[in-house]
């Protein structure tokens, strides 16, 4: 019966039973009161053919040995291939690729291919972010709605003031890794304008002398075109800019590159700033500013004129900036239908974005309408 323990010389018996005297292994287990499987297995230990049976299990257990080895050289030869790269990123990350492959490999196995302990990947199964890296997911969060709201144009150091101004205390260094991680990064590439050296125009000297800090608002103006490709045909943009914040205070676009064109830019100047003194109007040699009308025009509104070298274009570098700033961050990103669409974008550029949003440089990383701000509370301090 089951349970029972016999010993070696009744094995012996019992299997002679069925190999000398020709008894089934049914009738000798019954008389013997033991189950078949016990005298089957004793019949393959103790019977004549009990040697053979050993090589044939030595044989197999030496194929079964050779298969487990070859399993383990493929697994070790595979997971490299499988975690290229991965040996050199972090531990969590490790611990993930461990992870995602577990049901391939043992993990074991994997553990010791990546150079990580079984317990600590176990523990980090249990909480597999870390404080850090919560803090890190959060922040990446703060950091695209940032860079959403800049239009995708912002880089890591604009995005870092604009983190520091909603109260979040990280180093610049973090943001710009978090921003690598996650492919954010300034909008760049656009192609500086080439100039040709030429002779100071007759018209207006060059006043101005790329003095392109003064002191206070309202005292050098530059003012310049460009044009916008649309499906309709070409709208064309003239500005004006305050030097002193870089504020766009005037613009005007229209279908035809007119004298009237730059005259209603620099009227919608006027009529915002309200200039007590002389202000210098900076522009370049076209023929929109050398003609009669705008020189009468400067005249009669107290307002003085100052001209680029022709084909200079560095004379007029502020003017020149802006337009490379809005080519590059909004008009190159998207393809207008029509006028009207491309004027409704520009306006959105220069009037909700780039005077009350957008962190200059020159400013200290303020808007230009905060850098004007600054500046009045500055003065009523005094």
């Amino acid at each position: 019966m089951s349970g029972k323990r016999y010993p070696e010389e009744f094995k012996i018996e019992a299997v002679k039973q069925v190999t000398e005297r020709g008894y089934s292994v049914a009738d000798v287990a019954k008389r013997l009161d033991v189950t078949t499987h016990s005298l089957y297995a004793w019949v393959k230990k103790y019977g004549p053919s009990r040697e053979e049976h050993k090589e044939l299990s030595d044989a197999q257990a030496e194929i079964n040995r050779l298969k487990k080895e070859l399993k383990r050289a493929t697994e070790e030869r595979d997971i490299p291939k499988k975690s290229r790269g991965v040996l050199r990123k972090a531990v969590r990350l490790r611990y993930a690729f461990i992870k995602d492959n577990d049901s391939i490999w043992p993990v074991r196995w994997l553990c010791q291919m990546l150079d990580v302990h079984p317990s600590g990947y176990y523990a980090w199964l249990k909480q597999p972010n870390s404080a850090r890296n919560k803090a890190n997911q959060k922040l990446t969060g703060l950091i695209k709605q940032c860079w959403l709201e800049s239009g995708g144009v912002y880089g890591y150091r604009k995005i870092y003031s604009d983190l520091r101004d909603l109260g979040e205390h990280c180093g610049i260094n973090r943001v710009y890794r978090l921003m690598k991680q996650e492919g954010l990064k300034a909008q760049v590439g656009y192609r500086k304008p080439r100039h040709r050296s030429g002779e100071s125009n007759i018209v207006a000297p060059n006043k101005l002398q790329r003095q392109f800090s003064p002191s206070a608002p309202d005292e050098s103006w530059v003012t310049d075109i460009t044009y916008v490709r649309t499906h309709e045909g070409w709208l064309y943009l003239a500005v004006v800019v305050d030097l002193f914040s870089r504020k766009v205070i005037g613009w005007s676009m229209q279908s035809r590159i007119t004298k009237e064109l730059v005259l209603d830019a620099l009227l919608m100047a006027i009529w915002r700033r309200s200039p007590k003194h002389t202000v210098t109007v900076h522009s370049d040699q076209g023929s929109q500013y050398t003609s009669h009308d705008w020189q009468c025009f400067l005249r009669n509104h107290g307002l003085e004129a100052s001209m680029s070298r022709r084909g200079n274009c560095y004379d007029n570098a502020v003017a020149e900036s802006f337009f490379q700033l809005l080519k590059r961050e909004r008009i190159k990103r998207k393809i207008y239908s029509t006028r009207d669409e491309a004027r409704s974008d520009i306006f959105d550029y220069i009037e909700v974005f780039y005077n009350k949003k957008r962190k200059h440089g020159f400013n200290d990383l303020l808007s230009p309408v905060e850098y004007e701000t600054r500046y009045q509370e500055q003065l009523r301090s005094v």
